[in-house]
């Protein structure tokens, strides 16, 4: 098992991760301090508790608001499919249509090739 020590707001905190995993986790404390670097300014007086608490408010936050987006950009990729594979439709449709009529179109015994001098 894999350990990283993450220093957020200047402590230091130790946590086990999967072997392999530790640059992630390295990334994701990142953010957590990076977090905490912006609201420490402006948050007043707060315990290193309710910081971290607001830090990861503001994450969950920012998760929900992608989950929502990846949600309608699936859903209307769903729709554009679905236009998509209606216009394919049609278009082999037309593509029989017109193989149909050229057949139509066609004489009923061909000579055979023909020579021009």
């Amino acid at each position: 098992m894999g350990r990283v020590t993450l220093e957020i707001h200047g402590k230091p905190y130790d946590v086990g991760c999967d072997d392999g995993a530790e640059s992630h986790v390295r990334d994701l404390g990142a953010q957590i301090a990076e977090k905490i670097r912006q609201i420490a300014p402006t948050a007043g007086p707060l315990g290193e508790t309710r910081l971290m608490l607001m830090a990861a408010l503001m994450i969950a936050d920012e998760l929900h608001n992608a989950r929502a987006t990846l949600s309608g950009a699936e859903t209307r990729a769903a729709e554009v499919e679905a236009v998509l594979d209606r216009l394919a439709d049609k278009a082999v449709a037309a593509l029989d249509a017109a193989a149909d009529r050229l057949e139509e179109m066609a004489p009923e015994s061909s000579p055979g090739p023909m020579l021009l001098l």
